[in-house]
């Protein structure tokens, strides 16, 4: 089996991306995986990490803010998007694959409208409970569109609807770490309570601003965290925390591979709430508190977290407001057993394991029809 993978921009689109390659890896011993991503994005360091060749693209996204430098930006746009489109199409040629999946992210448009004018099969993976602009852009012409949430219908044409439920890196599905280990990687006491804070993976500033802002309250109430910044404020974290001299209490880290060792360490999350930080988290069972990003399309982070929150499965922070409640109330959590017990047990019933596999099925049917009746022009 041949596979187109395209999409990224964040970890939100690579991970669900690479946890379907490694699901078709795993069925499909001899499968040949081709990446195709944006150039300087996230996705052209993470997919050659995990094993996978990738072709980058020279796209990029609108800037929505009125600058002169992002007005010279968007006048550029139309012809990357030529640029990739033809790039694309040589891609298609050479590559000749068998199926072609979205994730969403910039690269994602190109590669799989070409697909689709060339007679490809596409399946489209949505993530998020309010589909991206791309995926809604893409779904008329593709074969199947994988959803996380009900209702997906008011996006997309509901005969191509199939319910799998969000991917995740098979670590943290399976998670086999123990909180002994967790402590161990991170360098940090089991003895005292641990706090995992992360942002995305590309950092949130209002949370990194919380725990930077209160590093002598973490320290005198002895609570370690381990501490996701993103890029952007990596160094200023990392000179903040030696200066005021709280580095066994704070590890400070721009970017964490093995999310599976932090959840496994953590007593407490701290997190944005988007999907797959959300399916992730339903599905290790860890007590959490959400603090949505105000900077999505139609505020879905909220919409989250609220269905969360509602069933008792998280605590729902307004990102306005987290500055002085989300570390009371993350350590009031932890000094509460019972409610984080009980947390814990309504975050699991959420959880959709082997969202993977289920895409895998719907790859494999789609391919089964294609070389049962091949349209490739």
């Amino acid at each position: 089996m041949k596979a187109i993978i395209s999409g990224g921009g964040t970890g939100g689109h690579i991970f669900p991306a690479l946890a379907i390659a490694n699901a078709l890896k795993r069925r499909h011993p001899d499968a040949d995986i081709l990446f195709v991503g944006a150039d300087g994005r996230m996705e052209m360091e993470k997919v050659p990490a995990a094993g996978y060749p990738i072709k980058g693209l020279p796209i990029a996204g609108l800037q929505r803010q009125l600058t002169l430098s992002n007005i010279v930006k968007n006048l550029q746009l139309p012809f990357k998007v030529l640029r990739s489109r033809s790039m694309v199409r040589g891609i298609l040629r050479r590559f000749q694959p068998d199926i072609v999946v979205g994730v969403g992210g910039f690269a994602s448009e190109p590669t799989l409208s070409m697909a689709q004018r060339m007679g490809y099969p596409t399946l489209l993976q949505e993530q998020n409970s309010y589909a991206g602009l791309t995926n809604k852009t893409l779904a008329r012409g593709a074969d199947c569109i994988c959803v996380a949430y009900e209702g997906m219908e008011r996006f997309f044409p509901a005969d191509k609807l199939v319910l799998t439920g969000n991917p995740v890196r098979a670590d943290i599905e399976q998670m086999a770490a123990t909180r002994q280990e967790g402590c161990s990687f991170f360098q940090l006491d089991p003895s005292q309570p641990v706090i995992l804070s992360v942002g995305g993976s590309l950092g949130a500033r209002s949370i990194n601003r919380m725990i930077l802002d209160n590093l002598q309250f973490l320290a005198q109430h002895k609570v370690q965290v381990i501490f996701q910044t993103g890029r952007s404020m990596y160094h200023e974290a990392q000179q903040t925390v030696e200066r005021q001299g709280v580095g066994q209490w704070v590890k400070v880290h721009e970017f964490i591979s093995r999310m599976d060792l932090a959840y496994a360490a953590a007593q407490v999350v701290i997190s944005r709430a988007g999907a797959i930080a959300i399916s992730e988290l339903c599905l290790v069972g860890k007590p959490v508190l959400l603090v949505p990003s105000p900077n999505v399309a139609e505020d879905h982070q909220t919409k989250n977290a609220m269905a969360l929150a509602e069933k008792g499965a998280a605590i729902m922070v307004p990102d306005s407001q987290c500055h002085g409640q989300g570390l009371p109330q993350a350590l009031a959590l932890l000094g509460d057993a019972d409610r984080c017990q009980r947390m814990a047990e309504a975050i699991r019933q959420l959880a959709a394991p082997a969202a993977a596999d289920r895409i895998v099925d719907q790859i494999e049917a789609l391919v089964a029809r294609r070389n049962a009746n091949t349209n490739i022009k």
